[in-house]
């Protein structure tokens, strides 16, 4: 996150704001800069990717399913907003470890012994160390004592849409958000590779709440896409994981998407709309779809 935040202090905090006197590596100053950029870039990523996974791949008639909520989008976004800021404040705390030196964190290539091909290693340990944590940490939030406290906010979104991915709980938020932060302070990590990591992160988390359940025949077995985490969402014990299905398989919570067996959230509104009980101005609000969901 120091090079993020050089370059906000060179371009910005340093010229526009801050008095030249102060020092940009005095630690409050530090502490203020990077609660200022995570902030916004969180900010920019959620709205950014969400709006263009929303406009761009998001099935717009999911929205007709019995259990998408009146004005859903909106308060998903306006619960993602009011928690961010919350998230941030812990955050804060890793990044300006990191930015103190505190972390494994290098800037040259040649400074780690693998050189190019740590790199590689690195994104692929990063991806199963996270996948592996945030599964343990998933299923903790489930567990019947803290479960109303902590996660049962993001399991309103019955029927997801990308707005949804950030709208939870900020303590939901920051512990599963804590492996990535934690990743670096004890595995070697390129600074720039642990950007794009951040970035990727958050282009996932979007992802599996697009309501896009294409997934390569090859990759169902694999890969946990939107079809699996809206399952999770629509029938709560199943599918923890973030990437892959590995610790699902391995914990006994792994379900086979419905999505992808025609008896999804999809295959829903299809049989309403050849039953008549949909039109295309509806709102798909209907006072039977407990019934019709336990139908499926």
């Amino acid at each position: 996150m120091d090079l993020i935040l050089n370059f906000a202090d060179q371009y910005f905090f340093t010229p526009y704001v801050y008095p030249a006197s102060w020092p940009e590596d005095e630690p409050l100053r530090q502490i203020i800069g990077l609660l200022v950029v995570t902030n916004i870039g969180a900010v920019i990523l959620y709205l950014g990717l969400g709006s263009l996974s929303y406009y761009f791949v998001f099935d717009h008639k999911l929205m007709k399913h019995p259990q998408f909520l009146p004005n859903q989008v909106r308060r998903e976004i306006k619960y993602a907003m009011s928690s961010l800021p919350c998230i941030s404040i812990p955050t804060v705390a890793l990044f300006f470890a990191e930015v103190r030196g505190y972390s494994k964190l290098y800037a040259n290539v040649n400074d780690f012994a693998l050189g190019w091909p740590g790199l590689i290693i690195s994104m692929v340990s990063f991806l199963f160390f996270t996948d592996m944590c945030i599964y343990w940490i998933h299923r903790f939030l489930h567990h019947r004592l803290i479960y109303k406290y902590f996660h049962k906010p993001h399991h309103v979104w019955k029927i997801p849409t990308p707005f949804a991915s950030h709208a939870l709980h900020p303590v939901d938020g920051f512990l599963q958000g804590l492996p990535y932060h934690v990743y670096p302070f004890l595995f070697p990590l390129h600074k720039v590779l642990y950007l794009a990591l951040y970035i990727f992160v958050n282009v996932w988390t979007v992802s599996i709440h697009d309501g896009d359940y294409r997934v390569p025949s090859q990759l169902q077995e694999v890969i946990n896409g939107s079809a699996h985490h809206t399952d999770h969402h629509l029938f709560f014990d199943y599918n923890y994981g973030q990437y892959f299905t590995l610790c699902d398989r391995l914990g006994g919570s792994y379900r086979h998407p419905s999505a992808l067996q025609g008896k999804g959230p999809n295959g829903c509104i299809t049989r309403l709309f050849a039953q008549d009980k949909l039109s295309n101005g509806s709102n798909g609000h209907m006072d039977t779809g407990d019934k019709i969901h336990k139908q499926e």
